[in-house]
């Protein structure tokens, strides 16, 4: 199965998995568990908007960075900027936040409601260059879900 057609499965997967549930936390605990098995990615979880700051939320990886600062990292980027970024090697992405040296690429996909960030979902790969534009079409769909 390529990548796309494990990204259709999930979906699917997701929206039965999320239907009729009303509670964010829940919903993004679950998407990650499922995404994270699906993929064997590295990292992968979410981040909240809480006063001004992103908030650790679910997530299923190793130990990962508390508190994110607007602007700051991928994560904080995206928050930003307000649009999904693809970092294909994290140690040269301006302002990098490295909660893990084993993490090399990633990709951030914002959160909106009402034209607001309320949260990013966060992906990382030990490997260089995971994530393509096949990822960000996938996952922006995902994230509407929430």
């Amino acid at each position: 199965m390529n990548k796309s057609e494990k990204y259709t499965t999930s979906l699917t997967e997701i929206k039965a998995l999320l239907s009729g549930e009303t509670d964010m936390i829940a919903k993004m605990a679950n998407t990650a568990a499922l995404l994270h098995k699906e993929f064997d990615f590295w990292w992968t979880g979410f981040y909240r908007v809480v006063d001004n700051e992103l908030i650790l939320g679910p997530f299923q990886g190793p130990l990962a960075c508390m508190h994110i600062a607007k602007g700051m990292g991928v994560c904080g980027t995206a928050w930003e900027r307000k649009e999904t970024i693809v970092a294909p090697n994290v140690h040269l992405f301006a302002g990098h936040i490295a909660c893990s040296s084993e993490s090399n690429s990633e990709i951030v996909v914002p959160i909106l409601r009402g034209g607001e960030v309320v949260g990013v979902l966060d992906i990382d790969s030990r490997e260089f260059n995971t994530f393509d534009d096949i990822d960000k079409y996938y996952l922006q769909q995902i994230v509407e879900l929430l």
